[in-house]
């Protein structure tokens, strides 16, 4: 057994056992606490609480112009939370403990949690239509129902979910908690330079922080549905490699000569015995008849079967012949 830092690269001999996680009454409890502060926020914001005001304060003051410095590092930091690049990083990863464990579990699991993401965040977004501060069109408005798709935070929501996903996935307590911490960070990085280059108000990425933990907290009602479909996907793949294995056979009888690999031809009347007359060697006498039996001819080319003639008198050439004086 290999013990250096690659055998980790192996894979492993059979699935390990891996604890799915479940509905506890904690994340109930978390579950229940999210779904208040996001409703929260979104009759704050219908309202136009002092949540709005507090929108308009940050976007006024303008931290891109505060700290300029900052612009360049943060416009590729905040790629980490726009799905397609963070969605194909994470699919690598998933992919390769999945062929490691011999289980889909990982890939199912991340494909629920994105499609679930995009049902809720964009209907949210398209049913209350904000407009972003950088097309607000009157201060002091919540800026809803204008046609826009800005809230929540779709940035902040997909971190939130696709770096947590790790940490929903980790096999040990000690990976789950390193992940959540790191996957923490993220998301609240991402958020915060979305206000900081004022592609949103402070209220969408507060919504957004809370649509992706929902997606979270909720994802083991999504397991029973994770491991069927993984039965199905491994069930045709079986019936597929039965089907590859499966070769047609003659029956052969016990003892029995095995059927030829060519079809043999069947003795027929080419095959009757012929008379070949044959001369002696000094053209002189009556020709003795020899009989042979020829062989099943094995092409279909029919040859002229016309008796060959020996010419009578000597077969040496006339050059070879002695010459005699007279």
């Amino acid at each position: 057994m290999r013990t250096d830092i690659f055998a980790r690269l192996d894979r492993e001999p059979e699935p390990p056992k891996i604890e799915i996680p479940r509905m506890s009454r904690t994340r109930l409890a978390l579950f229940g606490g999210t779904s208040a502060f996001y409703l929260a926020i979104v009759v704050a914001v219908l309202v136009s609480s002092w949540l709005v005001t507090l929108d308009w304060k940050v976007m006024l003051f303008r931290p891109y112009q505060q700290w300029p410095e900052l612009h360049a590092t943060l416009d590729y930091f905040v790629v980490l939370g726009q799905r397609g690049p963070t969605a194909v990083m994470v699919a690598a990863w998933l992919g390769w403990r999945s062929w490691r464990q011999h289980t889909l579990r990982p890939l199912l699991a991340l494909g629920a949690a994105l499609l679930a993401l995009n049902v809720t965040v964009g209907a949210v977004k398209l049913g209350l239509g904000r407009l972003g501060p950088h097309y607000a069109t009157r201060i002091g408005s919540a800026e809803m129902f204008a046609g826009g798709d800005i809230f929540p935070s779709g940035h902040t929501a997909n971190a939130v979910v696709t770096w947590g996903i790790l940490a929903y996935l980790a096999t040990t307590p000690r990976a789950r908690r390193y992940l959540s911490a790191l996957s923490a960070v993220v998301a609240l990085g991402v958020g915060l330079t979305t206000v900081y280059l004022g592609t949103h108000w402070l209220s969408d990425v507060l919504l957004g922080w809370a649509a992706g933990l929902l997606i979270l907290l909720g994802l083991p009602w999504c397991e029973p549905l994770i491991a069927r479909a993984e039965a199905m996907v491994f069930a045709v793949r079986e019936k597929l490699r039965a089907s590859r294995r499966r070769v047609p056979s003659l029956p052969v009888a016990a003892g029995g000569p095995r059927p030829a690999m060519y079809p043999q031809r069947p003795v027929g009347a080419d095959d009757e015995p012929v008379r070949e007359a044959v001369s002696p060697a000094g053209g002189v006498g009556r020709p003795s008849v020899r009989t042979t039996l020829t062989q099943p001819r094995p092409h279909a080319v029919v040859r002229s079967e016309r008796t060959p003639v020996t010419p009578a008198g000597s077969r040496r050439p006339p050059r070879s012949r002695p010459v005699t004086g007279g």
